[in-house]
C-alpha cells in the first residue's frame, strides 16, 4: 500500500511539473509574442522558453519583461506635442540627401528628364504597345508576372511582330512569377519567335529549388529613347472591366538620358540570365527638367542600397514624408526612422491598402502599425480596389518611384529597380496623389488597435514572427 501512494506520488510530481513547465512555456511565449518589439527577440525568447523546460519562462520572467517602459507610461502621461524640428530648408535637406545617394548607388545623377504618371493599366498598356509597335532598333522588357490572359497575348503579338521586322527584342521573365499565368509567357513568346528567357527559375536538375531572390523589377526599354518603369505587371489584373476593378496601380513613361542607366541595369540582368552581352544605346538628349537616379537593389553587391536611401530620406524630411505602398513589413531600423521623424514634428503619412491580396501580410503588418501610431504616424487604409502602388515624397522635392514594397522581401531578398526623382514639380503631383488617396481612406487609430481580440492579435502576432520570411 505504502509503495503504491510512493508511486501515485511520484506520478504526480511528474505530471505537476510537466503541466506546470508546459503552462509556464505558454504563458511566457504568448507574452513574448504579444509584447516584443523585434520578431528575432520574440523568437529567441519563445524558443528560450520551449528548450529550456520551466527554467526557459524562469528566465523570461526575470531578463524577458520591460517592466520600467510600463512604469514610463505611466509617468509620462499623454505623449505631448512634438517639438519644432530645427530649421533647415528643403534645399539643404536636398543636397544632404543626393550626398548620400553618390555616396551608395553607382551611378550619378542625370538632368534633363521627363516622367509621365500612367494610372492602371487601361492608361499604360496602350502607352506601351504603342511604344513596342514603333521600335526600329530594340525592344528590351523585364517583368515578374507576365500573363499570357488577352492583354498578355497583345504584348506577345507587339513584340513578335517587332521581332519578325527585325527589332533586337529580348524579354526577360521572373522564373516564379510566371507559375501566376498557363500556358507560360516564355514559352508562348519563344514559339512566336521572340527572344524570351526566365530568371532563376527553380528546377530539380541541376537542383535549384529557391523560391528567393526573384527578379521583381518591371521595366519596358524601346530603341533607348523611351522607357517605361513602376509597379505595373502584364495582365488583365490591371485592367478595369465594367466598373469593376480588382486592382489600381501607376506606372511611368520616362525619357531622358536617365534611360541608358535604365539601359544598363537591364544589361547585366539580361547577362546573368542568357550569358548574353547587349550594347546600351547611348543617353538620349534632353526632354524635360527632372533630374533623376537609377537605383537598382538586390542580394548581391546592391544589398541595402534601396535601404541606405529610404532611411536617409526620411530621417532628412522636415515637413512632410508621403508614403505609399501595397505592403507593409519593414525593417525594424526603418520604423524607428518613422516613429523619429513623427516626434520631431514631420507630417509621416503612410496609405496601405485596406486589404490586400495577401491576407497574411496584412495581419503581420498590423503588429508593424501600432509602435507607428503610438508615436504620431497618420496611417490611412485605402479602400478596395487593391492599391498596389508604391511611392514616396519628401517634402515636396523628392521623390521615389519603381518596383520595390515596403517588406523584407522587396528590400532584402528580391531584384528591385526605383528611381530618384529631384524635381519639384514633378514632386508635388505625385505628392498630391498620395494625399488625394489619404482623404478618401479610413484612419487606423491606436483605440482600432486596442479593440482587437485577444484571437486577432495572436494570429497577428504570429505572422509578424514570421515577417523576415514573408
Amino acid at each position: 500500500m505504502m509503495l503504491d501512494l510512493h508511486t501515485a506520488y511520484e506520478v504526480f510530481n511528474t505530471w505537476f511539473v510537466l503541466v506546470l513547465s508546459l503552462a509556464c512555456a505558454t504563458f511566457a511565449s504568448l507574452h513574448a509574442l504579444l509584447t516584443k518589439p523585434d520578431p528575432k527577440s520574440a523568437f529567441g525568447w519563445i524558443a528560450v522558453c520551449w528548450l529550456v523546460p520551466l527554467g526557459g519562462a524562469i528566465l523570461y520572467g526575470l531578463f524577458g519583461i520591460n517592466r520600467v517602459r510600463a512604469r514610463a507610461r505611466q509617468l509620462r502621461g499623454p505623449a505631448g506635442a512634438a517639438r519644432s524640428p530645427p530649421r533647415i530648408t528643403q534645399d539643404a535637406s536636398a543636397n544632404h540627401l543626393m550626398r548620400v545617394g553618390d555616396a551608395v548607388t553607382q551611378w550619378p545623377r542625370v538632368a534633363g528628364n521627363a516622367l509621365e504618371a500612367l494610372e492602371n493599366g487601361e492608361n499604360a498598356f496602350p502607352a506601351m504597345l504603342e511604344a513596342i509597335a514603333g521600335a526600329g532598333r530594340s525592344v528590351w522588357l523585364a517583368t515578374y508576372i507576365f500573363e499570357t490572359d488577352a492583354v498578355g497575348r497583345k504584348f506577345i503579338d507587339a513584340l513578335a511582330a517587332a521581332a519578325a521586322r527585325g527589332v533586337q527584342v529580348r524579354v526577360l521573365v521572373d522564373g516564379v512569377g510566371e507559375w501566376y499565368s498557363w500556358p507560360r509567357a516564355v514559352s508562348e513568346l519563344r514559339r512566336a519567335g521572340v527572344r524570351a528567357r526566365r530568371f532563376l527559375p527553380p528546377r530539380l536538375v541541376p537542383p535549384r529549388l529557391s523560391l528567393n531572390m526573384r527578379n521583381h523589377r518591371k521595366l519596358l526599354l524601346v530603341d533607348g529613347k523611351v522607357g517605361f518603369l513602376g509597379g505595373m505587371n502584364i495582365g488583365g489584373r490591371e485592367v478595369g472591366r465594367a466598373g469593376v476593378r480588382r486592382m489600381a496601380d501607376l506606372h511611368f513613361k520616362v525619357r531622358g538620358p536617365v534611360l541608358q542607366q535604365l539601359g544598363e541595369a537591364f544589361r547585366i540582368d539580361w547577362l546573368f540570365s542568357a550569358r548574353e552581352t547587349l550594347s546600351v544605346p547611348e543617353a538620349p538628349p534632353a526632354s524635360g527638367e527632372c533630374t533623376c537616379r537609377v537605383i537598382t537593389e538586390g542580394p548581391d553587391e546592391d544589398n541595402d542600397k534601396l535601404v541606405s536611401v529610404m532611411l536617409a530620406a526620411v530621417s532628412l524630411a522636415r515637413e512632410q514624408l508621403l508614403m505609399m505602398t501595397p505592403y507593409f513589413i519593414p525593417p525594424p531600423e526603418l520604423v524607428s526612422a518613422l516613429q523619429s521623424a513623427a516626434l520631431r514634428g514631420v507630417d509621416v503619412t503612410l496609405v496601405l491598402p485596406e486589404r490586400s491580396n495577401l491576407r497574411y501580410v496584412d495581419w503581420a503588418s498590423t503588429r508593424w502599425l501600432q509602435p507607428l501610431v503610438e508615436r504620431g504616424v497618420q496611417v490611412l487604409l485605402q479602400p478596395p480596389p487593391f492599391a498596389h502602388t508604391k511611392l514616396l515624397v519628401m517634402d515636396g522635392c523628392y521623390a521615389q518611384v519603381g518596383s520595390a514594397n515596403l517588406d523584407s522581401r522587396s528590400l532584402r531578398l528580391n531584384f528591385e529597380i526605383a528611381l530618384e526623382i529631384h524635381d519639384a514639380a514633378t514632386c508635388r503631383r505625385l505628392g498630391a496623389y498620395v494625399i488625394e488617396a489619404r482623404d478618401r481612406s479610413k484612419p487606423l487609430t491606436a483605440p482600432m488597435l486596442g479593440a482587437l481580440t485577444l484571437p486577432a492579435r495572436v494570429r497577428n502576432s504570429l505572422f509578424w514572427l514570421l515577417s523576415p520570411y514573408l
